[in-house]
């Protein structure tokens, strides 16, 4: 599979009054297009930062980062936000919808700023929402739904444009136990239909839905590994005997 993130050296300092604060420190990382990975760790682990670098939003003091074979310093701010429209879809844990936007409007809103007309905005909306099972819900605002249907509105948004990377920030944070694997299980079919899924979690059973994990700790890769044992919901797994 042809490489999609590649990170060399990353270094990333914050000046905190007379501190010095390094979130991250010589991070290297090669992510292949249609993987499931997950960025683990403790508060102040260095994931939430690696995240934003990765999603186009901060950069690195140090070290370079590929995204689909393209150097992200070399790019203007104007190319930035392209990328961040076109290659990423977001997902985050308030779900970031417009709360007097009906969910099929919330779903276009990328396409407002990719330049697509409104009959093909509304076509594409819909055809996220389908892949979320709320087509049904379109015409309703986010007051009107759920924390589950909330966070299937934001996922179908991230899919909108067909991005090379859906970037998820601590997705199931605001949902119950239940409601969370079901937006666990969503993202498990997303990933076998082809898509690249990039989750941030601190939740150690969360992370075991990734096929990967990355576990930072005080701005260190503490280990990546393959995860033999994925999550899958507790109804499907046989009793012990």
């Amino acid at each position: 599979m042809p490489k999609i993130i590649e990170t060399h050296n990353l270094a990333r300092s914050y000046k905190m009054g007379d501190n010095i604060v390094k979130a991250l420190q010589d991070v290297s990382i090669s992510i292949d297009k249609g993987e499931y990975v997950a960025f683990m760790g403790p508060s102040g682990s260095g994931k939430s930062t690696l995240m934003n670098i990765v999603g186009c939003l901060d950069s690195p003091n140090a070290g370079t980062y590929r995204l689909n074979n393209q150097e992200v310093s070399d790019m203007t701010e104007n190319e930035l936000a392209e990328v961040r429209n076109k290659e990423i879809g977001f997902v985050f844990q308030t779900f970031n919808l417009l709360p007097r936007a009906s969910a099929l409007d919330n779903v276009a809103l990328p396409l407002v700023y990719a330049g697509y007309n409104k009959s093909d905005r509304d076509e594409m909306a819909m055809a996220a929402l389908e892949s979320v099972s709320l087509a049904d819900r379109y015409h309703h605002r986010p007051n009107e739904l759920s924390g589950g249907q909330r966070q299937r509105v934001a996922i179908a948004r991230a899919l909108v444009n067909n991005p090379s990377i859906i970037l998820a920030d601590e997705p199931t944070g605001n949902l119950d136990t239940k409601t969370s694997y079901d937006i666990m299980e969503l993202f498990q079919n997303l990933h076998d239909k082809g898509n690249t899924i990039i989750m941030v979690t601190h939740e150690d059973d969360i992370a075991h839905y990734a096929h990967r994990i990355i576990r930072l700790r005080d701005g260190l890769i503490e280990w990546d590994r393959v995860n033999t044992e994925i999550n899958r919901r507790p109804e499907a797994v046989p009793a012990a005997h």
